[in-house]
């Protein structure tokens, strides 16, 4: 009989920090997720195509980047149906816990890895342990192997518990980029859950600490955009040419110029730009990455629409064209203050907790939101939590690491929260739903 995932915590994170993977690839990790829930025994587990659509999908890289990793899970002893199911780079799964009449609660975890190199050095604890990531330029760098540690101890803690309703945990793939919240959002799962539980490890907030729900998570949007124009030699004949390089400085340069808006926060960053090459060729062709993020949606939509423009104008200045892509998206969402309630009358009482904050800023975006605006929208409650962790330096950093502590408090925090809200709720909404038709 296989340990109880409560009882090796610290093993189970462990070993998916080692074998971390990026968006839409967590070929590897699914698989050792699908391998733990199948010894816990849920009533449905969806993977890949079977828990979303895949055109819903954001954010996906190339065949050939999709077919590396794949290949390379295949090499680390995944499952060869499961990877066939997960071809395409459809990953991630849903398991679903039907335990009779009461509430249908879904918990969000994430589950992708960053393009971040781990640190070395007996400094860094995973190095010293021996559980740094073994995949090189790659790492989970802002706790999503505690996330899915979390979601799989919560899952087989209901599973033994006498909850009455039905669990729905989300192991939701291509977070970092924003591309997987939409397609669960959008799936069947999300049908008539009354309430929705999503989670975050630290983010500034030491062990002990509990946010009982973010606000203000800022909407946001992921951009590429080519630029093309005409080559030409650059010492012989440079009035010939249309300079892509020279139209992207000038989008550059006019994006920071976005003006801020009267109604809330506003931000906008080009992260990457290449262009060019050789020093005596005018650039046909130029390519930069960047993002617009607003308070709102509305915000955020405004931001982006200025950012089209600029550089649209910039590129028709310099005689180019230009090809504005939103790559992926997410909306602001923010907790229920009812659910918010019933996490900080749980989170108070329990072993581990030093303080509980209601409320805080979110400041940073998340796809999440997709899921918490669905139920919401639908009638049901959502709240995005934060478990707190001593972190010696910040996330998306390559010296990232969490205190192990935190994986049992996180699991107390959301076991306890979802024992309460079927001990406080009166009827789902798919009874409401059936009563009313």
């Amino acid at each position: 009989m296989t340990e109880p995932i409560r009882d090796r915590l610290v093993t189970v994170r462990r070993h998916l920090h080692r074998h971390p993977e990026p968006a839409w690839r967590e070929f590897y990790t699914t698989a050792r997720l699908v391998e733990e829930i199948r010894a816990i025994g849920v009533n449905e587990l969806a993977v890949g195509p079977d828990a979303y659509d895949p055109a819903d999908r954001m954010a996906v890289p190339s065949d050939d980047e999709i077919d590396f990793w794949l290949e390379r899970a295949r090499d680390r002893g995944a499952d060869d149906a499961l990877l066939e199911r997960m071809s395409g780079g459809n990953t991630g799964a849903v398991a679903v816990l039907e335990r009779g009449d009461g509430p249908a609660i879904g918990l969000r975890v994430d589950i992708d890895g960053l393009f971040v190199e781990e640190a070395t050095g007996d400094g860094h604890v995973p190095d010293a342990e021996g559980f740094r990531s073994e995949i090189e330029g790659t790492m989970h760098a802002c706790g999503h192997d505690v996330h899915m540690t979390w979601g799989l101890a919560v899952l087989e803690a209901i599973a033994e518990s006498d909850f009455a309703g039905r669990l729905v945990v989300f192991f939701q793939p291509a977070e970092e980029v924003g591309g997987g919240g939409c397609p669960m959002a959008r799936s069947r799962f999300v049908d008539d859950l009354d309430y929705l539980l999503a989670v975050h490890v630290g983010l500034d907030h030491p062990s002990g600490e509990v946010v009982a729900g973010i606000e203000k998570p800022l909407a946001m949007c992921h951009v590429d955009v080519t630029i093309e124009g005409t080559s030409a030699h650059a010492g012989k004949s440079p009035n010939e040419g249309d300079n892509a390089m020279h139209a992207m400085g000038t989008a550059i340069e006019n994006a920071y110029g976005i003006p801020r808006h009267a109604d809330g926060m506003t931000r906008v960053n080009v992260g990457r730009a290449e262009a060019g090459t050789a020093s005596n060729v005018i650039a046909e062709r130029a390519h930069l990455e960047a993002e617009a993020r607003g308070e709102t949606t509305e915000l955020m939509e405004y931001v982006k629409g200025r950012l089209e423009r600029v550089v649209r104008s910039a590129a028709r200045m310099h005689g180019c064209d230009a090809v504005f892509d939103v790559i992926s998206e997410s909306p602001r969402a923010d907790s229920d203050p009812e659910l918010v309630d019933v996490v900080v009358d749980v989170a108070t009482g329990l072993h581990g907790t030093d303080r509980v904050v209601p409320t805080a800023d979110f400041g940073a975006s998340e796809d999440a939101t997709f899921l918490m605006n669905r139920v919401q929208e639908s009638g049901g409650l959502a709240s995005y939590l934060i478990v707190g962790t001593d972190h010696p330096t910040s996330h998306h950093t390559p010296t990232f690491d969490v205190d192990e502590d935190a994986l049992d408090h996180g699991v107390s925090v959301l076991v306890e929260t979802i024992g309460e809200l079927e001990r406080r709720h009166p009827v789902s909404n798919a009874e409401n739903a059936a009563e009313d038709g």
